[in-house]
């Protein structure tokens, strides 16, 4: 993989580090990026299921997971994961990572990895074929394309470093720090970097300087190579055999700091872990010797840098770099206070779910009430057999007479001589669990059976020890002998129009047993709806998780009280064309047990 990034890479971050993604993310509209560079976040003691974050003055939502498995599932496409674990668990996560698969590149942020199993992660990403920055890094940058998290500074600073597009150089430092300061000293005495890796500060690394520096030599954009070492270990080596054996023929300009070091009668570390010479090879100075005998411009102090990298990048008479348009963060932004996903009013014609009114309203364009559920609520074009069942659905529960609790409520009121809308909730308020909620209760209840393989017995003990009557078994009046005609209708339209319908079958089974006890305790309407809703969001697609979510959530609820409030109004306008009086239960119909009050 001679390119690190490109502007369609994507990663998972790990840990909501919000300050660092919006930097990512302020980078990204900068250049002009088509998508987010953050596909994901892994937030493990969340609850949240997206965060926003600022898109130059608008706003985005990033998805939150619990865990990397479930963010990699979802963003199959964001093959980066930037580990910002703490050292505790930075070892984890990434080995997680390179067992689950589908990342390319893994940066940890973590410094302190004990060294032990920082060894044992870097040779199993090798062997997976990974490249890993870090641990103890700022992370790397494609100019023009993609940058980890904090790396160039501030949005100011990088376009001052010319980071918000490509140049020639290739950099590779040790120190997160000092490569923001060589790419703004890069920037000024050439053209800016094509790509820039800070390897880490650990004494264990995962990508060394010999792995960044044969990428760059394979990577046609890279035209020269900057390396900033330092003392301590004998990396830089590996590079002046490539040198020498004519692997790497572009030129390199290298310098190791901590020259200083000499001057100590014992040994120090400078800054990072592995920055302390345990041997007379391992000194900056003995370093910077052997690499300018091989070759490499090596300038004779820190302080001749920028001049050998302006006399370097000079002889290589690269054409100039044309600077691209970019846009420019809003210094003052204001975070919206609501959300919405399923419409947007904006535009020439209001739309559903991405979809002009006028596509599925006309007659013309053969839609339904169906399909404007299943892009107002789910988001989702179905299906004509999936649409159809749900207006089947709505029709089946619009209304079952005038003696229900809420049509009763909602003729109360507006006898009262409330309005509509008023007389509407009266009758709306009373669907819960005693009224509509069989319909929740049986997807909930028979999928649990189903997902658990119970037998019908074990399903029927299950729900005695629960204490709660079987929901969508049993009837007043229907009976095997007296079927119910709406249920029958369910049955057969699904028969005949899903695709396969397990959980249905499933509950017949039980209601052969529940019926061999008493011939009224049959699969009743609402079971019917509630079970074979869950059929339909299988043969959909949806996950079993998915599924959970929209009965929790109260969606199966949610088709009664659409269908229910055709029923009310039809009741509350009935009632008012008919005129009648205010409404006074009947004395007789009113058990009073009322006792004189007791004396205090």
């Amino acid at each position: 993989m001679a390119q690190l990034f490109t502007r369609d890479t994507q990663a998972i971050f790990w840990n909501n580090n919000a300050s660092a993604i919006q930097r990512m993310l302020d980078y990204d509209y900068t250049i002009k990026r088509e998508k987010p560079s953050v596909a994901g976040i892994v937030a493990p003691t969340g609850d949240a299921k997206f965060q926003k974050f600022f898109w130059g003055g608008d706003e985005i939502m990033v998805p939150l997971y619990k865990t990397t498995a479930e963010a990699k599932a979802a963003q199959p496409q964001a093959d980066v994961l930037l580990n910002f674990a703490s050292f505790r668990t930075a070892y984890d996560v990434t080995m997680e990572a390179l067992e689950l698969g589908g990342f390319k590149t893994i940066m940890i942020t973590a410094e302190g990895i004990p060294e032990r199993l920082a060894r044992k992660m870097n040779q199993a990403a090798r062997d997976a074929g990974v490249i890993v920055i870090g641990p103890a890094t700022v992370g790397a940058i494609s100019p023009g394309a993609f940058k980890i998290a904090n790396v160039g500074g501030t949005i100011e600073n990088i376009v001052n470093s010319k980071l918000h597009r490509a140049g020639s150089c290739g950099l590779v430092t040790r120190s997160g720090g000092l490569f923001n300061e060589l790419s703004n000293i890069i920037a000024i005495n050439a053209d800016g970097i094509a790509e820039g890796v800070a390897i880490g500060g650990d004494r264990f690394v995962g990508s060394v300087f010999i792995d960044n520096l044969l990428r760059m030599q394979d990577n046609p954009d890279v035209k020269y190579m900057i390396l900033l070492g330092e003392v301590g270990g004998t990396e830089e080596y590996k590079v002046i055999e490539a040198v020498k054996s004519g692997r790497i023929t572009k030129p390199i300009i290298a310098w190791c700091i901590g020259t200083i070091a000499k001057y100590y009668s014992s040994g120090v570390q400078f800054g990072h872990a592995g920055a302390s010479a345990n041997a007379e090879r391992e000194t900056a100075e003995a370093k910077n010797k052997a690499m300018a005998e091989a070759g490499i411009h090596v300038p004779a102090t820190f302080n001749d840098l920028p001049a050998k990298i302006k006399e370097v990048f000079e002889s290589l008479n690269i054409a100039p770099v044309p600077e691209p348009e970019i846009n420019i963060v809003p210094s003052v932004r204001r975070s919206k206070q609501f959300i919405c996903t399923i419409s947007d009013d904006r535009g020439e014609e209001a739309t559903y779910a991405g979809f002009p009114i006028s596509s599925v309203a006309l007659p013309s364009t053969g839609k339904g009430i169906g399909d404007v559920i299943s892009l107002l609520w789910f988001k989702k074009q179905y299906p004509k057999w999936a649409t159809d069942f749900i207006e089947t659905v709505i029709k089946t529960v619009a209304d079952h007479g005038p003696a229900v609790s809420g049509a009763h409520n909602a003729k109360v009121t507006a006898r009262a001589g409330k309005s509509v809308v008023e007389s509407l909730v009266t009758g709306l308020l009373t669907i819960g669990p005693r009224f509509g909620g069989a319909i929740d209760g049986a997807a909930e209840y028979f999928k649990y059976a189903d997902d658990n393989n119970l037998t019908p017995a074990e399903f029927l003990n299950y729900m005695k020890k629960q204490g709660v009557p079987i929901p969508g078994i049993g009837h007043r009046i229907k009976s095997l002998k007296n079927p119910d005609l709406r249920v029958k209708g369910l049955m057969d339209y699904a028969a005949e129009n899903f695709p396969k319908t397990p959980l249905l079958d499933y509950a017949r089974t039980v209601e052969a047993l529940t019926t061999s006890k008493k011939e009224n305790l049959i699969l009743n309407v609402d079971g019917t709806i509630g079970i074979l809703m869950v059929d339909m969001w299988r043969a959909l697609g949806y996950a079993e998780e998915e599924i959970d979510e929209f009965i929790a959530s109260g969606t199966l609820n949610a088709f009664f009280i659409a269908g229910r409030t055709i029923g009310f109004i039809g009741h509350v306008l009935d009632e008012k064309r008919l005129a009648m009086p205010m409404y006074r239960h009947p004395m007789d119909d009113i058990l009073y047990d009322v006792q004189v009050a007791e004396k205090i």
